[in-house]
């Protein structure tokens, strides 16, 4: 899919106050700017137009604004969020999409968190976590298999979502950790496997033909440098010590 628009939201000065079990200490706020404005920008540079959204006050993980919808070009799905402290933030997201395209909301008592939601072309990988719960999963198989996708549900061991541990880089290939290496579900795909110790780069994500991966993680560069597609790295140590990724910092479509 190439995006042409991109919803994020500007970091709050509570952003360390929010759910995380990183254990990597608090996270600099001054930095976190700096990271976002550099994540903007790069996707400016991509072709995307950006809507930025304040930040909202009472909601720290609001930054992460990935998990309060999912987006395809027929519907936006707005989502119920599995954490108590981030019920609400998919209101103000539905008031923006809303001007884009038609939504439908996950209901009680499904739970989905965007960032268990992974799109390989055709085909939906929904992760069931401590986030997305079997009800929240169906509601959401239910509204897409009306569009024609294919809906696998897939269990999340390790790692906050599915996206944490498995993301796709299009063209049939699977940047995935070990712990996904053999599930049934990713037999089909081209499995590129994480070195020991570079997990975290997992969540990369993929923009209109080019790679963003976090920085620090000289492997897994090598590996996306592989496939020949330009590749851009960003710091996000802030973002990491929250139990964010590059994919959950914007809802693109």
């Amino acid at each position: 899919m190439n995006f042409k628009t991109a919803v994020l939201r500007v970091p709050g000065e509570d952003f360390g106050s929010g759910e995380t079990t990183a254990e990597l200490g608090t996270p600099d706020f001054n930095k976190i700017l700096v990271q976002h404005k550099e994540y903007t920008n790069v996707l400016k540079q991509l072709g995307l137009e950006i809507i930025v959204l304040d930040h909202l006050p009472g909601h720290p993980d609001a930054y992460f604004v990935e998990d309060t919808a999912v987006i395809t070009p027929e519907i936006g799905i707005i989502t119920n969020p599995g954490a108590q402290s981030r019920k609400g933030e998919e209101d103000g997201i539905e008031l923006v999409l809303s001007k884009f395209m038609d939504t439908l909301r996950i209901k009680p008592p499904g739970t989905l968190d965007g960032g268990d939601i992974m799109q390989a072309d055709n085909h939906f990988f929904v992760g069931i976590s401590e986030r997305t719960n079997r009800e929240g999963a169906e509601q959401f198989s239910d509204i897409l298999q009306r569009f024609g996708y294919i809906i696998d549900m897939v269990s999340v061991g390790a790692g906050l979502h599915l996206k944490s541990g498995v993301n796709y880089l299009g063209d049939g290939n699977m940047l995935m950790t070990s712990s996904f290496r053999d599930l049934p579900e990713f037999l089909d795909y081209n499995k590129i496997m994480l070195k020991e110790g570079e997990e975290y780069a997992a969540n990369t994500l993929l923009v209109n033909g080019t790679f963003i991966t976090p920085a620090g993680f000289p492997d897994t560069y090598k590996l996306l440098t592989g496939l020949g597609k330009q590749v851009i790295t960003l710091d996000v140590s802030e973002v990491m010590k929250m139990d964010g990724g590059l994919t959950c910092m914007s809802l693109r479509f």
